[in-house]
């Protein structure tokens, strides 16, 4: 009897490594695929100076740019979350402080898209003066400073209080951060970052709203902004939800089993994580006529020749 308990014991736990490793393997190829398809628009905004030159096209690489480090990451913490790999603290740290960074940047970059399409469509006679490639370029750098301030503060609160001796741990921050103060920190953050950010994108949202009523011409560029505005939104409230993961983690693993953690934990990152990271800049994108079909092309290995040829035309009428 003994025997036979271990036996089953033991093909359960087989049963048990065997879906673990299914589901990672899922998660880890789906994401290869995106990042795949992410590279392919990057490359293809490098191929046109217009594209580099544009504000439009330029904040739309740096959302490229972020969402793919930020899908690298969440891949990484998963991995070591989903198989319970212990690491070293100091490389655990530096996970979390970069991936709470550019977690940031991805959101108020959507601000930054956010005013750009206002620019364009309210003030269209300044959008060249205003929306310079300088000025674009540093919109950019300041985001990036604002987004590391509450990274800079985790860091200087472990370095300075924080008791946390362990050499080896279960990367997260319910682990790394156990003091209270890092749960304000974050709740503090968070607030101020999306109530700003919800503000910026709903000024900008009802701004061209009116401008797309009330104009006599040029109608559909402003209803197609409009559009381009709401999609901001409707990212914005992905980026929210992706903040459940950490809530939802910490609640399965006290009060759940082994297989139902993981089940939960797969779910979740693959409908909060995966899923708007890879969606979002390829509806961007592909709504883009002069870049979509330029992506295309590039995409199928130059199978689309003709599509390219029109592109080109495209962009020239556009110059």
């Amino acid at each position: 009897m003994s025997n036979f308990n271990d036996s089953k014991s033991n093909i359960t736990q087989t049963i048990l490594l065997a879906d673990r490793d299914l589901k990672t393997f899922l998660s880890v190829s789906s994401c290869v695929i995106f990042l795949y398809v992410n590279g392919v628009m990057i490359f293809t905004l490098r191929k046109k100076t217009v594209f580099q030159e544009a504000s439009r096209y330029i904040l739309f690489g740096h959302m490229l740019w972020v969402d793919t480090l930020n899908l690298v990451m969440s891949v990484v913490l998963f991995v070591l979350a989903f198989c319970r790999v212990f690491v070293m603290k100091i490389f655990c740290l530096i996970l979390l402080v970069a991936a709470t960074a550019i977690y940031q940047v991805s959101i108020l970059n959507l601000a930054l898209m956010s005013l750009e399409r206002y620019v364009a469509i309210c003030i269209p006679l300044r959008h060249a003066e205003i929306t310079t490639y300088g000025r674009t370029n540093m919109a950019i750098g300041v985001v990036w400073m604002l987004s590391w301030i509450k990274s800079l503060s985790e860091i200087i609160i472990f370095c300075s209080i924080d008791t946390n001796t362990a050499m080896h741990l279960f990367c997260s921050k319910t682990t790394l951060f156990r003091l209270p103060v890092y749960k304000q920190l974050d709740i503090g953050f968070t607030c101020v970052f999306f109530v700003s950010v919800c503000f910026v994108i709903i000024f900008s949202y009802a701004s061209i709203a009116a401008v797309a009523k009330t104009a006599s011409s040029d109608k559909m560029s402003a209803k197609k902004a409009n559009k381009t505005v709401l999609l901001h939104l409707i990212q914005l409230g992905l980026c929210a939800a992706s903040i459940l993961v950490g809530v939802i983690q910490e609640v399965i693993y006290v009060y759940t089993d082994y297989m139902t953690s993981i089940n939960v934990m797969y779910f979740c990152f693959v409908a909060l994580m995966i899923f708007p990271k890879c969606l979002s800049p390829l509806i961007y994108g592909l709504r883009d006529q002069a870049f979509s079909t330029l992506f295309k092309y590039y995409f199928t290995f130059g199978l689309k020749k003709q599509n390219r040829c029109n592109t080109e035309m495209h962009l020239e009428r556009e110059k």
